[in-house]
């Protein structure tokens, strides 16, 4: 900042918006608008054309937002506008079991009246949640948003970077986001490794109605496949997040609707009453896939595109919500300093705060993974007695109601 000619070079050149952002998804819109209130021009580039966005048919998605998720979009002036579409968790069963069979008796119970704040978290519909952010975006005038459009190259210059797009335009800026998810072009394109593995499992989602109320329960079932949660949506209706080995997971996709709830049922239980399909049914193969640097010059990832873990917890999207609301506290503060907010050091401190964070959850999700995908009797009893303990303790239980509400760690101001 002392430096004369650096100066000079930086006021004569001409940015389109101060940060770009890769990807319309769900991070990206949530992104700029975090990043708006600290006053920053934010420019998005979506592959999709709007109508596909826009699209408010039930497709049986939903995410299970932590109290803090809540706290952020909350902030950035989107909860208001899911609020009426959500549904509270009030409590979550977590229990180990056999398809067919009664679940284990030791449980872990968590109940909201056990933490002052309220509500565990609230499930939100895919369709909702996606048509909420792209209204809170085109009402702001600092984010701008390019439809059916790609990024094709991007090169870093003395003070910014340049961004090529598939419609032959150039945009300059001070920084880009990638939240283009786990194969992302943003961070190829900046030479960004990955590590991670495959599960060898797939996870078939859907929603369901059921004849019984949920009563705002949530349920993770334990079983030697892999884990079905049971996640309360509005009405008599849940989301299914179900993991199969990818062989079996890709034969029972295959089945008609009607075969496919006869093979859910058995592990489903039947405590909720009749069951029915609503909406698409959906699979996706689970891995894990954690970029080796969240940062490089001039560019910094979110969400997916920094860490995809296993769905066992729910924690993808918290995760990403996470990030930006980190990522726009470093970015903010570091404007009113008058830093570079591209500045790799400015960077860093993103990265810092973010990777232990995240590769303590992905190690927490692998092994929870690994550990309850399996029917060795003797982990069976050693996993059964461990959530016992945990159960009959009400301090080491209420720690794990914060963590499922996210109010553990280090909290971003938009989370607090």
């Amino acid at each position: 900042m002392d430096n004369p000619a650096a100066r000079t070079i930086i006021l004569s050149m001409t940015y389109d918006s101060d940060i770009l952002i890769v990807g319309g998804g769900l991070n990206g819109p949530a992104t700029a608008l975090a990043l708006a209130r600290a006053g920053l021009r934010v420019t998005i580039v979506d592959a999709l054309p709007p109508e596909t966005r826009r699209n408010d048919d039930f497709d049986g998605r939903g995410y299970a937002l932590a109290l803090a998720s809540v706290r952020l979009l909350d902030r950035i002036g989107v909860w208001d506008r899911v609020r009426e579409n959500s549904q509270p968790m009030l409590e979550i069963k977590v229990t180990d079991g056999r398809a067919g069979e009664a679940p284990s008796p030791f449980l872990l119970h968590f109940d909201h009246a056990e933490i002052e704040e309220g509500p565990m978290g609230h499930m939100v519909e895919d369709r909702y949640l996606r048509r909420a952010l792209m209204d809170a975006v085109a009402e702001n005038d600092l984010v701008t948003l390019r439809y059916s459009d790609t990024v094709v190259d991007q090169s870093v210059e003395a003070v910014g970077i340049r961004v090529t797009l598939s419609s032959g335009n150039t945009l300059n800026t001070r920084l880009l986001i990638g939240c283009d998810g786990r194969s992302s072009g943003t961070a190829e394109r900046a030479g960004i490794k990955r590590t991670g593995w495959a599960y060898g499992q797939t996870a078939l989602v859907c929603a369901i109605a059921h004849e019984k109320p949920h009563n705002g329960i949530a349920h993770q079932l334990f079983l030697p496949p892999g884990p079905l949660a049971i996640l309360p949506l509005p009405g008599k209706r849940s989301s299914i997040v179900w993991s199969e080995t990818a062989e079996r997971a890709a034969a029972f996709n295959g089945l008609s609707d009607a075969d496919y709830l006869e093979v859910l049922r058995p592990r489903f239980g039947d405590f909720l009453g009749e069951i029915s399909l609503e909406g698409q049914r959906f699979t996706y193969p689970l891995s894990l896939s954690i970029a080796n640097e969240f940062v490089a010059d001039r560019l910094a990832l979110v969400g997916d595109a920094a860490h995809g873990m296993h769905p066992v917890a729910g924690q993808g999207l918290n995760a990403g919500l996470r990030d930006i609301g980190a990522l726009a506290q470093v970015l903010g503060e570091a404007q009113r300093r008058g830093e570079d907010i591209g500045a790799i050091d400015v960077l860093r401190r993103y990265q810092e705060w973010r990777r232990f964070d995240t590769a303590t959850l992905a190690l927490t999700t692998d092994l929870s993974n690994r550990l309850f995908s399996s029917d060795n009797p003797l982990l069976r009893v050693a996993r059964d007695v461990g959530m016992g303990a945990v159960n009959a303790l009400p301090g080491l239980r209420r720690r794990f109601i914060r963590e499922a509400a996210g109010l553990t760690g280090e909290l971003p101001d938009l989370m607090r």
